[in-house]
């Protein structure tokens, strides 16, 4: 299992947070400002400190490391196709690689190169994926889509294709291969004040050790500022409820105590400002006298209020309705029978009504006197009137019809009604509505509750003004001026006189002193909740804060380091090893650095063997104040081969621009280096250095490892364009004339079309091209690179097929001198006149016969010569 596979493991059992940072470590070389931010958040948040941001960690996952691969399993990486929306690299490519070998990818800066290399590190899961893979900006936001790219690959000889998508886990067939990163290997100063190399992945628990004393430091100030101020409370301590609170105050006391002992209701307030009179009090007893003397006058005001209130409450005012209603209503019954009575008869207006009811009815009472004989209406044709004292004649019939009528059921009840109303309303209109509220009782109700004793004094004649409004309502039956109650004082001043008595208890209590100890114990206690009630915020915040540094102290235990350590150094034993030490000094001596050496030390802890690779400086500072930009970036290359080579697997590994910083002596040294392990592995090169490009091409043709070239170009579609041609710079001679020649195509369409401008740039820099040809020529094919530009060294043998002769000397100087004269600005400017285009052709062609000339006369050389020695020693034998 890889170390990043156990560290994976090892993360599962970790709280989320510190996962979260492993996953951060392993992505980024340094954690930023925000990083640390985000995990002391995630941290405090994980031990009941909730985040303003609510952050959730993300815990390291498998798709963020390279999946595991068997040793025993060949990928091979055959080609990148299908590429889209990655930066403005043109779709539809397909960038081909050598199945085995190396394969060098050159592209200026600008052509595209870098968005191939930074997909090949997500796709890969390369450690170093820090910059950004963005969409086409040219592209309006809604056609930008999700970058995304198809891989073709081949498995144990199995072709298929691995598609990858930015935001996916990546195919775990691609993990097969290492990406160079220059973070691969670093140095770093130990507390051991030395340095010593850490292989690739155990520099996350150095970094993870880090990130835990900086969120110790965190936690350390942030309890410190959270520290809560308990003298303040010093005064409420105590014998009381809430002395015993505020002395005890800790993270586990409850809110709901303290709300609760804080809550002080109204009746408890004017509890406490009593019992402070009370005990303050000179003469509780005479007090209590006096108190008790103003209740029972204040009592019998309440009383009497609440008698007389009765009296025209809302009670009276419906019976009096009720009755006066009925009696309408009998009224209205009987006017009808009167009607009907005195249809028919001459009789006088107002017959039948209430003022006749009362003549006739004293008609029959003076009847009574007057005719004791008789009975009444019966008392005979020549009997007198009672009332007219004229004989009754006819009228001893109209009499006995009167009292018919008078007799009728209807006439009966309106009688009945008015009856029953007068017997109601005449006791209710003669009583007498006063409260007698005397001016003593007035003023000592004023001076305890000034608007209580102004609502009782005019409660008063609002009763006498009740009163008339229901007499008038009996006969005018409108209700409306009495339909709502009056508001009656009774139970305030009922309770005003209540609150003396109780002053008066309190006092009498107070005279006593086992009473008056009881009475102390209940003021300091109530005394406590009433100052709590005002400082309440205050004690609330303080225990938020002892809670706070609770939870910080818990946070505090989850950044010990002790895990973090054993861990590394269980993962130490198992890769820091002499064989690593070797691995690495063998390849710093390969690279140029073979005066920086690692050498394995041990030493025991509590019975256990510890080892390091100690780095061997001379000089105890940071290695970026002792080496050099290119030692750096050489050391870093070896350790990512030596790593590579001990990982037991046979898969490809990528460089990405691995020479820049280094000086040509260690470029030659990395080329020589990379193509000794492209005879081991697909090795993969991405460079903007034609010369390195060079270099690799030399020594992998002088160690017969394959070799594969490709660029990258930049042209109307976009960015990245595949071409399995070199630039022109890279070419060899016969291939730059085959360049050239269909360079001349295009200038003589444009002669053709009258293009004269774009003619004339094209032929300058067919002539600027064609020197370089000549030169080439004269390295490759005159010399037959005996010598090179981009080679060190001098191959003498190669003498033996060179012939130089004078037409050598006249062709190549008049090629060149030619070439010169139009080859600069003058001639781009238009200072002088540019061949045609069948005069560039011959030119072209004067160099390709020349050439060809050239190269069939070394070789025949080369094999004179080379013959030459053999027939000579046959001549001399006997």
């Amino acid at each position: 299992m890889s170390i990043l596979q156990e560290i994976l493991d090892w993360t599962k059992g970790l709280p989320e947070w510190q996962s979260d940072a492993v996953a951060r470590l392993l992505a980024k070389q340094t954690l930023t400002i925000e990083d640390q931010d985000d995990l002391f958040a995630l941290l405090k948040a994980a031990h009941g400190i909730p985040d303003p941001k609510d952050r959730k960690p993300k815990p390291l996952t498998a798709d963020q490391i390279p999946a595991p691969v068997q040793a025993t399993t060949h990928v091979e990486l055959r080609a990148i196709k299908s590429m889209r929306h990655v930066n403005a690299i043109a779709e539809n490519q397909r960038l081909p690689f050598g199945a085995s070998g190396m394969t060098v990818i050159y592209g200026d800066n600008g052509s595209g190169k870098s968005g191939y290399s930074r997909v090949l590190k997500r796709a890969c899961r390369a450690r170093d994926q820090t910059e950004a893979i963005h969409p086409n900006a040219n592209l309006p936001a809604g056609k930008a889509g999700t970058p995304e790219a198809t891989f073709e690959i081949a498995i144990d000889g199995v072709a298929q294709d691995a598609h990858w998508q930015h935001g996916k886990a990546a195919p775990a067939a691609l993990s097969s291969f290492a990406i160079f990163d220059s973070r691969c290997a670093r140095a770093y100063l130990d507390r051991e004040d030395d340095f010593s190399y850490v292989p690739y992945g155990l520099d996350v628990f150095e970094g993870l050790a880090k990130v835990c004393k900086q969120l110790k430091t965190a936690i350390e100030t942030e309890y410190t500022q959270s520290a809560a101020d308990l003298s303040a409370f010093a005064p409420l301590q105590g014998d009381t409820p809430v002395g015993k609170l505020v002395a005890s105050l800790s993270a586990k006391t409850a809110l709901a105590q303290i709300e609760a002992l804080a809550t002080v209701t109204p009746e408890e307030l004017t509890q406490h400002a009593s019992l402070d009179k009370s005990l303050k009090e000179n003469n509780p007893k005479e007090k209590a006298a006096q108190l008790r003397l103003r209740a029972r006058r204040i009592t019998a005001i309440a009383a009497n209020a609440a008698s007389k209130g009765a009296q025209v409450d809302q009670a009276v005012v419906a019976k009096l309705k009720g009755l006066a209603d009925s009696y309408r209503t009998a009224q209205t019954a009987a006017a009808l029978a009167a009607k009907q009575f005195k249809e028919g008869e001459n009789l006088l207006p107002g017959t039948g009504g209430e003022t006749w009811r009362e003549l006739f009815e004293a008609a029959r009472k003076f009847a009574i006197e007057s005719h004791p004989d008789k009975s009444f209406p019966a008392l005979g044709a020549d009997a007198p009137c009672p009332l007219c004292q004229q004989p009754l004649a006819e009228g001893s019939d109209r009499l006995r019809r009167f009292e018919a009528f008078i007799q009728q059921e209807a006439e009966k009840t309106s009688q009945a009604r008015r009856v029953a109303l007068y017997a109601e309303y005449k006791p209710f209109a003669a009583q007498v509505l006063t409260l007698n509220l005397d001016d003593v009782t007035y003023g000592e109700i004023e001076a305890l509750d000034p608007q209580l004793a102004a609502d009782a004094k005019a409660f008063e004649p609002l009763l006498a003004a009740r009163q008339e409004a229901i007499k008038a309502a009996v006969i005018s039956h409108q209700w409306d001026d009495v339909s709502q109650p009056l508001v009656n004082p009774t139970e305030r001043l009922q309770a005003l006189a209540d609150k003396l008595n109780a002053e008066a208890a309190t006092l009498e209590k107070a005279s006593d002193e086992k009473a008056r100890a009881t009475l102390q114990k209940q003021f300091l206690e109530l005394d406590a909740r009433v100052r709590l009630s005002q400082i309440k915020d205050a004690v609330v915040t303080a225990v938020n804060r002892l809670a706070h540094q609770a939870k910080l102290t818990k946070c505090l235990s989850a950044v010990k380091t002790n895990a973090i350590s054993l861990k590394a150094s269980e993962l130490a034993e198992k890769v820091v090893s002499k064989e690593l030490a070797d691995a690495l000094n063998r390849e710093f001596k390969a690279l140029g650095v073979g005066t920086l050496r690692v050498s394995l030390q041990s030493r025991s802890d509590r019975g256990k063997a510890l080892h390091k690779l100690k780095l061997e400086l001379p000089q105890s500072r940071s290695p970026s104040d002792i080496l050099s930009e290119g030692e750096q970036r050489a050391i870093a290359i070896g350790s990512f081969l030596a790593e590579v080579g001990l990982s037991g697997g046979k898969g490809g590994i990528v460089f990405d621009d691995p020479v820049s910083s280094l000086d040509h002596r260690r470029r030659e040294r990395v080329a020589k280096r990379l193509t000794a392990e492209a005879a081991q592995r697909q090795v993969v090169v991405f460079t903007h250095d034609i010369y390195f490009l060079c270099l690799l091409v030399e020594e992998a043709k002088l160690a017969g490892v394959p070799i594969a070239t490709q660029s990258l170009t930049r042209r109307a579609e976009g960015f990245g364009v595949a071409d399995p041609d070199l630039p022109f710079e890279g070419k060899t001679a016969s291939k730059r004339v085959s360049a050239l020649k269909a360079q001349h195509q295009a200038i003589a369409k444009l002669h053709k079309d009258g293009e004269e401008q774009e003619h004339r740039r094209q032929t300058v820099d067919a002539y600027f091209r064609l020197r370089m040809a000549w030169e080439r020529a004269v390295e490759e094919v005159l010399l037959r690179e005996v010598i090179l530009r981009f080679r060190k060294g001098v191959e003498t043998q190669r003498l033996a097929g060179v012939v130089v002769e004078d037409d050598d000397y006249a062709q190549v100087n008049a090629g060149m001198t030619k070439c010169s004269n139009y080859a600069h600005d003058k001639a781009l400017m238009g200072g002088v006149a540019v061949p045609e285009p069948d005069e560039l052709l011959a030119d072209i062609m004067a160099l390709e016969t020349w050439r060809g000339q050239v190269e069939t006369r070394n070789v025949n050389t080369a094999k004179k010569r080379k013959a030459g020695p053999a027939v000579a020693s046959l001549a001399a034998a006997p």
